[in-house]
């Protein structure tokens, strides 16, 4: 079961939920300190729409994730970065 609990982060209030001994930072908080809590979506869009994220991503998955589709996940490093491009998960 997971548990959560605050870290404060530059008097930014963030969410950390710990599920079988991991830790999950809630990126959502994070977005909502740079704007408003109705554009935190917007500031993951825009974030996942980076090629040094996307990048990051990819390989963290290749490391930890034996069934990541490193063929698949290609196409999207391709596509970062044009305008239609949007991030539907890799």
């Amino acid at each position: 079961m997971a548990k959560n609990k605050i870290i404060t982060v530059q008097d930014v209030p963030i969410t950390v939920s710990i599920s079988d001994e991991q830790d999950y930072i809630c990126i959502t908080d994070m977005a909502a300190a740079k704007s408003n809590d109705s554009r935190a979506a917007d500031v993951i869009r825009n974030w996942l729409r980076n090629r040094s994220t996307l990048e990051f991503l990819a390989t963290w998955e290749e490391i930890y994730n034996p069934n990541f589709k490193v063929f698949e996940s290609e196409h999207f490093k391709k596509d970062v970065g044009l305008v239609t491009f949007t991030q539907s998960g890799l």
